[in-house]
């Protein structure tokens, strides 16, 4: 099946109570454009896709040695704040896994591994050790920017790759021989979420500030297409990309107070505190009246932690969030109860899943044997919801569709999900951050 980016979708919007997932984009880098979108113009690349994402082949020769697992997450770097409730949802479904009786009958063995982030060779030390383990799949990275460091190794190996939080369209049409998956949906569907709250607050004129890595710039360009779909003309849209570890952005903060939004939009890291702080120094903050709006790079609790009281006050946002309810956040704290959010988690529980029901599928512990019943057991089947559930419809040669934490999931060719449900995030006065609803896009 082809895919095309900047897919029109409706979203619809609801309440619920909700847990945080997802990390990454499109794009390249490059700092902004003419007229109203910066001063300084340079060349953006354009990520393709529209392509036939490529797709696994099985081996000729089952493999039947316990399943091992990596993990490639970031206990380390700019991410760091989302490790923890990935590295919980991660154990959790391989406890859950081994409690119903494994995968091929053995239990699985989970070898832990940090990605740290783009400033260090972190991941790539971290993947040569889990590949001289002989592991069969690892889970991760988060960023967008450190699984394309490592992409090419582990998918050359023959070992699925499975990102709980990559969301770059740069994945849809990479040449991966159909080992790379993720649960994340992609940024070409959270750019629909966040501009359709955009539009429903009556902005007329956006200042976009986004980083400049693949996710910043990807996510930024499919927002300003979708600013354009909602009515906004291309002059009224200002887009400025910075670098995330330049020591000030008093400059791109000053283009942005003279272009004279009513709505800014900040794509970023952990960064993000430091813009949003001299946002406010010259008037133009949350917390001063300004409609400001986030992302899943930065709308966590760690933003308000790094910020100063009262500051984010009325910012809002947009970022994969499912109701994955309060009993499995309940059980992901019994393997860590010093968690305060669960970024991931469910994303990341669901990819240890699918991977263990489709080596049971495959009756193999082989990486691409795994790789090509992946998206096979998540749709167009007899709906299933726990690994426990599921196993014995699959050891009955029963064709099945694993409907996870996350919900329903249907796979699409390039091995993400087909749907994106994202949260509607607010920062209230004393910096906290609550769900005010959800946005669905991709039905």
């Amino acid at each position: 099946m082809a895919r095309r980016s900047l897919v029109r979708a409706a979203a619809v919007i609801g309440a619920a109570s909700l847990a945080l997932a997802g990390c990454s984009s499109n794009g390249d880098d490059s700092a902004s454009g003419d007229g109203a979108n910066g001063s300084a113009a340079a060349a953006e690349s354009t990520v393709e896709t529209d392509c036939e994402p490529q797709q696994a082949t099985a081996g000729a020769n089952p493999v039947t040695t316990p399943l091992k697992l990596g993990t490639l997450l970031p206990d380390t770097g700019s991410l760091a704040f989302l490790g923890p409730p990935m590295v919980a949802g991660t154990q959790l479904a391989v406890n859950d896994v081994n409690a119903a009786g494994g995968v091929l009958g053995q239990p699985v063995e989970l070898i832990p591994g940090d990605s740290g982030d783009t400033t260090t060779d972190t991941a790539n030390a971290t993947v040569d050790r889990e590949l001289a383990a002989g592991v069969s799949a690892i889970m991760g990275a988060a960023s967008s920017s450190v699984s394309l460091k490592v992409i090419d190794k582990i998918t050359s190996a023959g070992v699925v790759m499975f990102s709980p939080a990559n969301t770059s369209d740069q994945f849809i049409c990479y040449p991966d021989k159909g080992q790379y998956f993720r649960t994340a949906p992609t940024d070409v569907l959270q750019a629909q979420a966040l501009a359709q709250l955009i539009a429903n607050d009556g902005a007329q004129r956006v200042s976009i500030l986004a980083m400049n890595d693949p996710y910043g710039t990807g996510l930024a360009e499919n927002l300003r297409t979708n600013l354009a779909d909602a009515g906004l003309p291309d002059d009224q849209v200002q887009k400025i990309v910075y670098d995330p570890n330049a020591q000030s952005y008093n400059a791109e903060v000053d283009q942005v107070n003279n272009f004279g939004p009513d709505a800014v939009a900040v794509i970023g890291f952990d960064e993000s505190s430091r813009i949003i702080t001299r946002m406010h120094e010259v008037g133009i903050g949350p917390s001063d009246g300004m409609l400001v709006y986030g992302v899943d790079g930065n709308m966590g609790n760690a933003l308000g932690e790094a910020s100063a009281p009262g500051l984010l006050d009325g910012m809002q946002g947009t970022t994969p969030l499912t109701d994955v309810g309060a009993a499995f956040q309940d059980r992901v704290r019994s393997v860590n109860p010093a968690l305060i959010d669960f970024n991931y988690s469910g994303e990341s529980y669901d990819a240890v899943v699918i991977t263990a029901l489709a080596a049971e599928q495959a009756g193999s512990t082989a990486g691409v044997d795994i790789a090509a019943n992946i998206n096979s057991v998540t749709k167009d089947g007899t709906v299933c919801t726990s690994f426990q559930e599921c196993l014995p419809l699959v050891q009955a040669g029963e064709d099945i569709d694993y409907d996870g934490i996350t919900g329903k999931l249907d796979f699409d060719d390039a091995g993400e999900p087909s749907i994106g449900s994202y949260g509607h995030m607010k920062f209230g006065a004393d910096n906290s951050l609550s769900t005010e609803g959800y946005i669905v896009v991709g039905e």
